[in-house]
C-alpha cells in the first residue's frame, strides 16, 4: 500500500490554490515588504519633504531592514506617476543611500497601479532569469507634486471621444459610475465609515506597526525656513470617530456633474509616502538565509472605457484569478485600492465580494492614496495581515485612470 501511495503522489497533478501554493526553487519570493506612514499631502507629516528625500529615505531602510548586501540587486524598479525627471532622482537617491554604482535603476508609470508594475516588472525580470534579487518601489510627494489634471491633446487625436475622456478629471469619472450604476450617497457614505473605522481599529491595535518603518523627513519652519529633522512613525489621515451620519454633512465635491454624490469623506486623500518590496528567487532567498514572507504568483491588467475607469477590477481581478486557476473563494484577503466610494461599492456588488475579506484595516479614503506608491503599498498591508491571520492568498487591485485596471495574485509561504 505503501508503494501505491507514492506512485500516487507522483501522478497527482496539484491544481487550484494547491498548486498555486506549492514551492519551488524558482518561486519570486518577496523577503521585505515595508512602508512609510502615509501623510496628508500639504498638511501631514511629509508636507516639506521632497519626493526624491523620501526615496532616499526608502532605499535606506531597505538596505537597513533587509540586512543582505544591497551590491546583490540585481534592479531597482521605482513606480511613480506625478514626480518630474524621476529617473534622474531616482538613481541619484539610490546611490546616496548606499546602493553601489553597479545597481541599475529604472521608472515605471502606469498612473495609480506603478508600484504594482514596478514589483511586476521585477518579479518577470526574476522569473525569467535575467536577475535573481531585484526592488520594486512605490512613491509620490503629492505635495511637492500635485495632481494638475491631463494634459492638453494634439486636435488629431482629441477628434476621438475615448481620447478626450482620457484628459478628464477623476472626480467626473466618480460620478458618471456612481449615475450610470445606481451606487447612492448612503452606500458611498456607509463603505467610507468603515474604512475609516477599520483604520482606526487596526491603527489602535498595532496592526499597522510591523509594515511601517519610521522616517526621518526635514520640515520647515513657517517663520524662519530653518529645516529641521523629524521622525515620522505613524499615519496621520485617519479621522477617529468618523461615521456616515457625519460623512453625510459633507457638500458634494462635484455639483458640475453628475449627482454630486463624490465628497471629499467618499473619496481617496491626497497623500505623501512610499513602499517598497525587495524580491528574489527561493533559491537565492535560502542561499541568503531570508525569511520568506511570499511569493508574487501573477499580475494582469485590463482596459475599458475611461469615462468609467473606476470600475476597472471588476475585469483585473477575474483575470488574475483564472491566469492561476484559483476562484475567488480561494482567496483570503482582497487590497482593492479605494479611489472612489462609488467604484469601491459597485466591484464589490457585482463581484459579490464579501466585505470581510476587503481592505479589513481600511483602504485609500482612510489611509490615502500617494499614486505611485498604493500598488507597493497594498503588498505590504496585505502581507502583513495575511501572516496576523494565517491565511495564505492575498489580491491586489486598483483602478488606473484613462481606463485601465490591474490586480496582482501573492501567496503567503
Amino acid at each position: 500500500m505503501e508503494r501505491v501511495r507514492q506512485l500516487a503522489s507522483h501522478l497527482y497533478t496539484p491544481q487550484g490554490s494547491d498548486a498555486l501554493l506549492r514551492k519551488s526553487p524558482d518561486d519570486v519570493v518577496i523577503t521585505l515588504a515595508v512602508r512609510s506612514p502615509l501623510c496628508k499631502a500639504r498638511k501631514g507629516g511629509f508636507k516639506d519633504a521632497r519626493t526624491d528625500e523620501l526615496m532616499l529615505e526608502m532605499f535606506k531602510q531597505v538596505i537597513t531592514q533587509s540586512k543582505i548586501d544591497p551590491a546583490l540587486v540585481g534592479d531597482i524598479c521605482v513606480g511613480t506617476v506625478l514626480t518630474p525627471d524621476s529617473a534622474y532622482h531616482a538613481r541619484a537617491a539610490s546611490l546616496a543611500a548606499g546602493f553601489p554604482e553597479s545597481v541599475p535603476v529604472q521608472c515605471i508609470n502606469r498612473f495609480c497601479s506603478s508600484g504594482l508594475m514596478a514589483i511586476t516588472t521585477i518579479a518577470n525580470q526574476i522569473r525569467s532569469g535575467q536577475i535573481e534579487v531585484g526592488l520594486a518601489v512605490g512613491v509620490e510627494s503629492m505635495s511637492e507634486n500635485p495632481d494638475k489634471g491631463g494634459p492638453q491633446q494634439s486636435p488629431l487625436i482629441s477628434e476621438n471621444a475615448a481620447s478626450r475622456d482620457c484628459s478628464k478629471p477623476m472626480g467626473w469619472t466618480s460620478e458618471n459610475v456612481a449615475e450610470e450604476f445606481v451606487v447612492t450617497r448612503e452606500e458611498q457614505d456607509r463603505f467610507a465609515a468603515l474604512s475609516f473605522q477599520r483604520a482606526e481599529h487596526a491603527q489602535k491595535s498595532g496592526y499597522f506597526d510591523k509594515e511601517i518603518v519610521p522616517f526621518t523627513v526635514y520640515q520647515k519652519d513657517p517663520k524662519t525656513g530653518e529645516r529641521t529633522p523629524v521622525v515620522v512613525t505613524k499615519d496621520d489621515g485617519i479621522r477617529p470617530g468618523t461615521t456616515a451620519d457625519k460623512l453625510a454633512k459633507i457638500k458634494g465635491a462635484f455639483p458640475q456633474w453628475g449627482n454630486s454624490t463624490t465628497t471629499g469623506g467618499n473619496a481617496s486623500q491626497i497623500t505623501d509616502g512610499a513602499a517598497a518590496v525587495l524580491m528574489m528567487t527561493r533559491k537565492k532567498a535560502e542561499e541568503l538565509g531570508c525569511t520568506v514572507l511570499g511569493k508574487h504568483v501573477t499580475t494582469s491588467v485590463a482596459g475599458l472605457p475611461p469615462c468609467i475607469m473606476g470600475i476597472g477590477p471588476i475585469y483585473a481581478i477575474p483575470m488574475a484569478l483564472k491566469s492561476c486557476g484559483i476562484t475567488q473563494d480561494d482567496v483570503d484577503l482582497y487590497e482593492i485600492n479605494e479611489a472612489f466610494a462609488s467604484q469601491c461599492v459597485y466591484v464589490l456588488r457585482t463581484l459579490g465580494l464579501p466585505s470581510d475579506k476587503v481592505n479589513v484595516n481600511g483602504g485609500a479614503i482612510a489611509l490615502g492614496h500617494p499614486l505611485g506608491c498604493t500598488g507597493a503599498r497594498q503588498v505590504a498591508t496585505g502581507l502583513n495581515e495575511l501572516e496576523r491571520r494565517q491565511g495564505k492568498i492575498l489580491v491586489t487591485s486598483m483602478c488606473i485612470g484613462t481606463g485601465m485596471s490591474a490586480a496582482g495574485v501573492f501567496a503567503r509561504d
